[in-house]
């Protein structure tokens, strides 16, 4: 079958045009009668498409351009002339559309099918979740902008100046690779943080848990500690918390999953069935008690989970000093104490995060430590990590709270002890 021929490159500048045009023609139905059509779409579509061709009949690439500022004189004009009927006349969305549409007409001349298609594909979607982007925006402020740029900064600025190779004595510290997962890390926490604003604060307790866990497992933990003491007499808010507490430590399993898999592939391997299973099990005793709540409470389950945005630079900086900190101990014990040295910087690092003895053992595993001594670093450092959030829970929560989630801390720790067990 020949598919060089001009007609079916015509045929998808119509189907281009279409796609556009009927996102726009059920907006006109709606609410701007204003708007161009479906018809309209596909006229200027096939435009660009006439004038692209010409353009390569007549080896005249010009055509093409000249056609295109007289579209473009032909939009502007009918925007103007709309514009002095109607002054509250909306912004510029539609016209802008119009000539996008052109130039993808004129793509599909060119050979660009795919690519063109792929993008009035996105062109439409785009037109189409105009209500879902402004409550998304609507959503974040103005903090979480800055913090968006601030690991742009990070990320395009910072790190390519850093010098990619170690700097110190014993070859522990280079501050490119480090950097770089320091912005990982707080990629996905902002990532995570993001979710959890764009599905509501106030979204239900499980959501909370799920999104939060993205970000920091230990602030959920906190959150939902202090919001158990508010409420401790409602029928099954303890379980609801409990189950979202439990999921939130299941996404921590999976994030460190996650974080091992990208930097060093090997040693994600490795961890790959200790930690799906720790965080299957977390999921099953959330599970367990969100299913078997009394149903009163569902009704109104809906808790604000207060996170902070999780990227600063001096929160970037601090993880950046904890991470250096945990990789140089780790250096230095590797050779002197290979097995307790290591395991005590685990349980250390782990009070505070898990992370940290994650990144350090990517650095690490299979070179100055075996890897199963690693993967049981990593499993010591989130049972650890697990006892801290438990201490936040035993001192800052109901009672209801405590006892359940205290069902969850022995069973991951009976389970990380036997995992740990069983990978030497």
């Amino acid at each position: 079958m020949n598919t060089n021929t001009p007609l079916l490159d015509f045929a998808l500048a119509a189907f281009i045009g279409a796609l556009v045009g009927i996102e726009r023609e059920k907006r006109k139905a709606e609410q701007d009668p204003s708007v161009g059509g479906l018809r309209t779409f596909i006229l200027i579509a096939l435009s660009g498409a006439v004038a692209a061709w010409l353009s390569e009949r007549a080896s005249q690439p010009w055509l093409f351009l000249g056609f295109g500022i007289m579209v473009i004189a032909v939009i502007i004009i009918g925007y103007y002339a709309h514009a002095m009927k109607d002054p509250e006349l909306p912004g510029l969305t539609t016209e802008v559309a119009a000539i996008l549409v052109y130039l993808l007409g004129g793509l599909t001349m060119y050979g660009f099918r795919e690519l063109s298609v792929a993008l009035a594909i996105a062109t439409s979607a785009l037109l189409a979740w105009k209500e879902p982007l402004k409550g998304m925006v609507g959503r974040l402020d103005r903090d979480d902008f800055y913090a968006g740029l601030k690991l742009l900064i990070a990320t395009f600025i910072v790190l390519p100046v850093l010098p990619d190779n170690p700097i110190d004595p014993i070859n522990a510290i280079n501050p490119h690779r480090m950097w770089q997962l320091v912005i990982f890390i707080s990629g996905i926490s902002l990532l995570g943080y993001v979710a959890t604003r764009i599905a509501g604060t106030a979204a239900g307790t499980a959501l909370s848990g799920l999104f939060g866990g993205m970000v920091s497992s230990t602030a959920v933990s906190l959150s939902f500690a202090r919001q158990s003491r508010l409420d401790e007499q409602r029928p099954g808010a303890i379980e609801a918390l409990a189950g979202g507490l439990m999921l939130s430590w299941a996404v921590m399993y999976i994030r460190l999953l996650i974080i091992a898999y990208v930097a060093n592939v090997a040693f994600g391997q490795a961890l790959l069935i200790p930690m799906l299973t720790l965080a299957v099990t977390c999921a099953l005793i959330a599970g367990i008690f969100l299913r078997w709540r009394p149903r009163p409470a569902e009704a109104a389950e809906a808790r604000t989970l207060t996170l902070k945005n999780p990227f600063s630079l001096k929160a970037a900086i601090r993880f950046a000093v904890l991470f250096t900190a945990v990789t140089i101990a780790i250096k230095l014990v590797a050779d002197m104490w290979p097995g307790a040295g290591i395991y005590a910087v685990a349980a250390l690092s782990g009070l505070i995060d898990a992370t940290p003895i994650t990144l350090s053992m990517t650095q690490f595993a299979s070179s100055e430590v075996v890897i199963p001594v690693a993967v049981t670093a990593v499993l010591l450092g989130t049972a650890v990590n697990n006892m801290a959030k438990f201490g936040l829970v035993a001192g800052l929560g109901a009672a209801g709270l405590r006892s359940r989630v205290a069902v969850g801390l022995l069973a991951t720790a009976v389970l990380t002890a036997a995992l740990a067990l069983a990978g030497h």
